[in-house]
């Protein structure tokens, strides 16, 4: 790994090279002189699906809210946000333009279909832990919950993700979850089946929040903040490249695929989370 220090040449261009899709996104609205911003168009998707990623355009220097947070607003005009597993009907952002106009958009929210997935031979003390073992899970959560808090001005949310490894999707975001027979959590990301030490690459860009190589329930476990809020988070890794601080570029190896932690087998759990909301990494691939 690298850091802004130390990175290479070469691997300051390849850096460069996988932003471009992000700064050419992040940047149609360079041209717009200073008195003609309160007149870019606001553009928003009108319907997505539970667990979506949602980029917006508004005039820059606007202030936008979505549920009951204040969004970032890039230079240029851009805004993300998350929309849960559980949301439902509309979603509405709210807009105040640097002339003080408001408006208020509805976002209509698709419902999707989650089966329930039945998963056999996990150890019984990940699945109803101890109060010692069950202490330690809540302190391990509450530093990746942390983690998740950060909120980086950096526009590599904006990237065309790629799959950070290749393989058989083997479980699916969202999907209630019943372990050794006893009812669990939605499954909060997508689990790909790869081998380990299978290499596991950056799917954006974005800073190292996390890294921890033996948490007990998840093991392994990386995150990165690819910027406003959006982060990715890598579990049950058999080896870490990483550490917390560390800036990444996409495509970058962050570790190895294992089978720690909760975990029947070898596998990368990948999951996306805009703050405190899970969203579907599969979605992200699928942006256009």
């Amino acid at each position: 790994m690298f850091s802004d220090a130390t990175m290479s040449t070469g691997r300051l261009r390849r850096a460069l090279f996988g932003l471009l899709p992000a700064l050419m996104l992040l940047g149609t609205l360079m041209s717009v002189p200073a008195e003609a911003e309160s007149q870019v168009p606001i553009v928003f998707p009108e319907h997505v699906q539970q667990g979506s990623m949602v980029i917006g355009r508004v005039p820059p220097g606007s202030r936008v809210t979505h549920g009951g947070r204040t969004l970032g607003v890039t230079d240029y005009g851009t805004v993300v946000f998350g929309i849960g597993r559980d949301a439902s009907g509309a979603s509405q952002v709210g807009i105040t333009s640097p002339d003080g106009q408001q408006r208020t958009v509805n976002i209509q929210v698709t419902p999707r279909d989650f089966p329930i997935e039945r998963i056999d031979g996990v150890p019984p003390k990940t699945v109803s832990p101890p109060p010692e073992i069950a202490e330690r899970i809540r302190r391990e959560q509450a530093g990746v919950s942390q983690a998740r808090t950060r909120d980086e001005r950096i526009p590599d949310f904006a990237e065309h993700f790629i799959w950070p490894v290749k393989g058989r999707i083997s479980g699916r975001f969202g999907n209630q979850r019943i372990y050794n027979g006893t009812p669990g959590s939605a499954h909060s990301g997508m689990d790909i089946a790869a081998a380990t030490g299978t290499p596991v690459k950056a799917p954006a860009g974005g800073i190292v929040t996390f890294a921890d190589p033996d948490l007990y329930l998840t093991g392994g476990t990386v995150l990165i903040d690819h910027g406003y809020g959006i982060s990715s988070n890598f579990l049950h890794l058999s080896k870490l490249d990483v550490k917390v601080g560390d800036r990444v570029a996409q495509g970058d190896v962050i570790g190895e695929v294992g089978a720690t932690g909760r975990a029947t087998g070898p596998h990368l759990h990948w999951g996306m989370n805009w703050f405190d909301t899970r969203i579907d990494p599969l979605l992200v691939l699928e942006r256009q």
